[in-house]
């Protein structure tokens, strides 16, 4: 059973309703084990103002999102290197077990998939110089295909490894099972990233039918995804991190009680 102390929240999940502060003080109140802020929220608050805040909590740290976006210019110009340096040092600065990284999709008017991926490859090379200095792992996080256009060319848990395996030390995958439940490989590469490379576990559902592909997430049980099965073959190789509750839910949970969202929220993680 999943208890409370074993889930992260990442803000994204009460964005509408909390400020970085307030989720802080939401997870303290309902015992969480961690919190994972996004930049915005972050810098709302301020970096040294949220880690002291953090620190002072007791709260885990299970990663910043986000860092990437390296096609964002339609190349890898200083600008997207300088603000990934910056979100290293801001993971540094909170004590972030990782940064997760959104690579970026295609350049805008280019149909070069395969140019964009090697934008990627370059750009995360360069920020992992970056990590290794600061000691903050980088975490590349595939997103399911449907992204491959606008957010991330990088779609399966085996493209991302096959990252780590060429960048060697340093760098590893955050795996959110609402991009990757349905990959047939999944239970491989989950092997095949092994614990040291399993940096984030994030989890949601995905409802049927979907109303919106980026703001229609599920609570964990309102969805098709086997989180339970997931979560078992995920620990199975070693991993007892934070289990991370990420959802985009516009016309659901986004306009809940954001306590009322935090107790489902512990309620549903005990039984998937």
């Amino acid at each position: 059973m999943l208890t409370a102390d074993r889930i992260s929240l990442n803000t994204a999940t009460v964005k509408e309703q909390w400020t970085l502060a307030d989720c802080i003080d939401g997870c303290v109140r309902h015992g969480f084990g961690g919190i994972s802020p996004w930049r915005d929220k972050l810098q709302e608050m301020g970096v040294d103002a949220a880690a002291k805040a953090i620190r002072d909590a007791g709260l885990g740290v299970s990663g910043l999102c986000r860092g990437g976006w390296y096609t964002a210019e339609g190349a890898l110009t200083q600008a997207v290197i300088d603000d990934n340096h910056r979100a290293v040092d801001e993971a540094a600065a909170i004590g972030a077990e990782c940064l997760v990284m959104v690579v970026g999709g295609l350049p805008e008017g280019s149909k070069d998939i395969r140019g964009a991926r090697e934008i990627v490859r370059d750009g995360l090379g360069k920020t992992l110089e970056h990590g290794r200095k600061a000691g903050v792992p980088i975490a590349i996080e595939p997103l399911h295909p449907m992204y491959a256009a606008d957010r991330a060319v990088v779609s399966t848990m085996g493209q991302a490894l096959d990252l780590c395996d060429e960048l060697g030390d340093g760098i590893g995958v955050a795996m959110d099972v609402y991009h990757v439940w349905w990959d047939p490989e999944l239970s491989a590469q989950i092997k095949r990233a092994g614990k040291s490379r399993m940096l984030a576990y994030h989890i949601c559902d995905w409802l049927n039918p979907t109303k919106d592909l980026l703001t229609d997430r599920g609570m964990m049980g309102d969805g098709v995804i086997d989180i339970a099965g997931i979560r078992a073959e995920v620990e199975a190789i070693g991993f007892n991190g934070l289990n991370e509750v990420e959802i985009f839910s516009a016309e659901t949970w986004w306009k809940a009680d954001p306590d009322a969202v935090m107790k489902t929220i512990i309620e549903r993680a005990a039984i998937c």
